[in-house]
């Protein structure tokens, strides 16, 4: 089905679009009223995830009450470490928590590669999402970067130092890179299932790329991103690595068509270094706790300097929780205020 808002597929394969296109990560659900009244009736976040026409729901959302440029499906990275054999909870106002986690060479036989069926849910919100759509605008799926995902999986829940998944890139480098290359190969299989469900763009999510140093993130992580950017023909890929200024230049040979900035990431360096990649970002989240005037300036300001170059705009992070929608509209009316 052709799109009738094609600006952010354009935007993504290294075209100056008419105007910037807007999305947000996160997007779906959080911030919305509407999905905290459907988020209230359920047993937990995972039934949110697992319900196909109830993550379809959520995931239009935004679409509908903000007016983004794209829908982002409503799904968790998490779903490939339980498809893989390690199951997760996630506890209300804590996060996720993996009641089992990676410590040795036998949990690690234990898991096995996905093959598609498992995630079968997920395929059908996405169908369900591009019917609801008719072709308004372009759907985007996701998956966690294979560093990310093992920090869960070796750690148990989320960390401010993942320490314990660190020592384990030490300690047992050549185990850390068997699950990785299980949870690539899992990735891969995944997200060509998105893409063969219709979704239009792909993002990988490196959250926690910042905590590595570079040397690390040559070996850990930036080779298995790679793999997974470079098995993806049929759509744009999106690369946000939190953190990661330092592989900046690296990410440039990336087999992906945009790279995401933090809020922390220079606008001026990353063109110079990604000249032959659109980019994705990068307001603070927390400008939109200011008012009107304040996010409307910040926003402008924060265009300006992607002007001249294949922009998305975006958040340099996921909306938080408690930012209220009407500044969210803010931003994105400022965005397609802009003269790009």
């Amino acid at each position: 089905m052709e799109l009738k808002n094609d600006l952010l597929i354009r935007a993504a394969k290294g075209e100056l679009t008419e105007r910037t296109p807007v999305w947000l990560m996160r997007q779906a659900g959080r911030i919305l009223p509407e999905y905290k009244s459907i988020r209230a009736k359920l047993s937990g976040f995972k039934e949110l995830v697992e319900t196909p026409e109830l993550a379809a729901e959520v995931t239009l959302q935004p679409v509908n009450l903000l007016g983004v440029d794209a829908a982002i499906i409503f799904s968790d990275i998490l779903v490939i470490p339980e498809a893989m054999g390690l199951s997760y909870e996630m506890i209300e106002k804590k996060g996720p928590h993996f009641p089992k986690t990676l410590k040795s060479e036998a949990d690690i036989k234990s898991l096995h590669k996905v093959e598609g069926g498992e995630l079968n849910y997920v395929y059908e919100a996405i169908r369900l999402v591009k019917k609801e759509l008719k072709g308004h605008v372009p759907l985007i799926g996701f998956a966690g970067a294979p560093w990310t995902i093992l920090c869960y999986m070796i750690e148990g829940g989320g960390s401010k130092t993942f320490s314990n998944a660190r020592k384990f890139l030490i300690q047992e480098s050549k185990l850390a890179h068997t699950v990785l290359s299980m949870i690539t190969d899992s990735t891969i299989k995944y997200l060509h299932n998105q893409v063969l469900a219709g979704a239009n763009l792909i993002q990988i999510f490196d959250s926690w790329a910042g905590i590595l140093s570079p040397d690390q993130y040559r070996e850990f992580s930036l080779p298995y991103i790679e793999k997974i950017s470079k098995s993806i023909l049929d759509v744009p890929v999106t690369v946000f690595a939190k953190g990661a200024y330092f592989a900046l230049k690296e990410m440039s040979n990336l087999s992906c068509n945009t790279i995401g900035l933090d809020w922390n990431m220079d606008v001026n360096e990353a063109r110079v270094l990604l000249k032959g990649k659109t980019l994705q970002g990068n307001l603070d989240p927390c400008v939109l706790y200011g008012d009107r005037d304040s996010i409307e300036i910040k926003t402008k300001k924060m265009l300006e300097k992607f002007k001249g170059h294949p922009h998305i705009a975006n958040l340099g992070h996921g909306v938080y929780p408690d930012t209220h929608p009407d500044h969210v509209k803010i931003f994105i009316e400022a965005v397609k205020a802009f003269k790009a």
